[in-house]
């Protein structure tokens, strides 16, 4: 079966076909490194992982080129970097570290290249150069602006007409804009800001011109896939589109586009002011990494995303009881059956994907030839697996750390209230512990012993 990917840019599934099967390129919007990333961010990641590591699969790792952006440059940048008081490259190198181990505790590959925009003023001058010369973007009061009505055909990736695009958008009303949708190249720089000298005066990028140099110095003026989040297509990923097609006279930047859908937190939309707005390094801090991987795979990545405690438990409970089974067979040849990867290769269907492991896992333990090997080297393909088995079974996330003070108090507890035949205190005390993940072990002399569980 063809790999088949859902593309924004037709709205359908449309089989891959790569620009050349030697060099097949894929570009992701990364992170704006001002602070931690939160969990809508991770799922990202997740995603276009999962789709290098099929690419790979696919087309060899030889032959796959993923680039996934650094943006060190940004208005929330500037002002993260002010509140602190700390040089605007002190704060993205700290940022970015804390990005790298996150990405990495996740479980992601590190992608083949990962620029910096920053170090691309040179790429971005050029693309605006060009554009001013094609008559696509104007210079006004030390801004270079594009000037949106000279691309008849924007709007084709958000599929909107420009009145209606108007009428929608939040624009920035300024006199040296030409139209109301017209956005920014490059903009003067405050002396406290990074700035660059360019033709234009001392200054820096937009937001949008960014990703169309770094995407054009690494994977050229057209490539297969560009990925990012569903709230990227207006209108950072249409303006992209405008901004690179317009400068180099093509009607497509990419020939695929995919994003993931939203993401929220026990049925409410993620924000600070609802409290729920939960950061990845948080997550990890509660969560094993392939837990909160595996959690997000188990929905299909264009579909929206309840993030719940329950949904994490029973992740990290199968998970728990793959895991002995899948080690005994981790240096088995590599084998994934041909329905798993049918799934994989049906826009990325991993919540399919992941039936199939379980199918694998129940065959494994009931000794079936070659299920073991096939379900290690399917989870793998999905990023799964990756810890030894003692690894993964010493791991302790700070939501499971016990107070065994209070547990021993509260055994003993249950002990006296049912000696004395108080079995609603008796089971109120179970119930306690319990929600504190301890589970108790009795027999006709009581209580013998407890252990932690999700």
């Amino acid at each position: 079966m063809a790999l088949r990917l859902y593309n924004t840019l037709t709205r359908q599934k449309d089989v891959f076909t790569p620009i050349d099967p030697a060099h097949v390129r894929l570009y992701a919007c990364g992170p704006t490194v001002y602070d931690n990333l939160h969990i809508g961010n991770g799922r990202m990641l997740i995603v276009f992982d999962v789709l290098f590591r099929v690419l790979r699969h696919i087309y060899g790792a030889e032959h796959v080129k993923y680039v996934r952006n650094i943006t060190d440059v940004d208005d929330k940048i500037n002002a993260r970097a002010a509140e602190r008081g700390v040089d605007i490259r002190v704060l993205t190198d700290e940022m970015t570290k804390i990005f790298h181990e996150d990405a990495a505790e996740l479980g992601c590959l590190t992608p083949t290249v990962e620029p910096r925009a920053t170090e691309h003023m040179a790429e971005m001058i050029a693309i605006i150069e060009k554009l001013i010369a094609n008559g696509h973007a104007y210079v006004a009061q030390g801004h270079v602006l594009f000037d949106v009505p000279s691309m008849p055909a924007y709007g084709q990736l958000s599929k909107r007409p420009l009145d209606e695009l108007i009428a929608g958008a939040r624009v920035e009303v300024a006199p040296y804009k030409r139209g109301p949708m017209d956005f920014v190249l490059w903009k003067p720089a405050q002396p406290s800001e990074p700035g660059w000298e360019s033709p234009w005066g001392r200054g820096r990028p937009g937001w949008h011109i960014e990703c169309s140099a770094m995407s054009w110095k690494h994977l050229g003026e057209t490539f297969d896939i560009h990925g990012g989040g569903i709230d990227l297509v207006f209108p950072h990923h249409e303006n992209e589109v405008a901004q690179t097609c317009s400068a180099f006279g093509h009607s497509i930047m990419a020939n695929v586009w995919m994003h993931n859908g939203h993401l929220q937190v026990e049925g409410e939309k993620m924000s600070k002011s609802l409290g729920n707005f939960v950061t990845i390094r948080q997550a990890l801090a509660d969560w094993p990494g392939e837990v909160v991987r595996f959690n997000m795979l188990k929905t299909h990545y264009r579909q929206p995303i309840d993030w719940t405690i329950a949904s994490l438990k029973e992740s990290e409970r199968e998970l728990s009881r793959w895991y002995p089974v899948a080690k005994q067979y981790a240096a088995a040849e590599a084998m994934i059956p041909p329905e798993f990867e049918a799934a994989l290769d049906d826009d990325l269907n991993t919540p399919e994907a992941i039936t199939h492991l379980r199918r694998l896992y129940k065959e494994a333990v009931e000794e079936v030839a070659f299920a073991g090997a096939r379900l290690v080297s399917s989870g793998q393909l999905l990023g799964l697996f990756e810890k030894t088995e003692a690894e993964w079974a010493h791991w302790k996330p700070a939501s499971m750390a016990i107070d065994e003070i209070r547990v021993v108090h509260l055994i003993n507890a249950r002990l006296e209230a049912r000696a004395s035949k108080n079995w609603a205190e008796s089971d109120r005390i179970r119930d306690e512990l319990a929600d504190m993940g301890v589970a108790l072990k009795d027999n006709k002399d009581g209580t013998t012993s407890w252990e932690v569980k999700r």
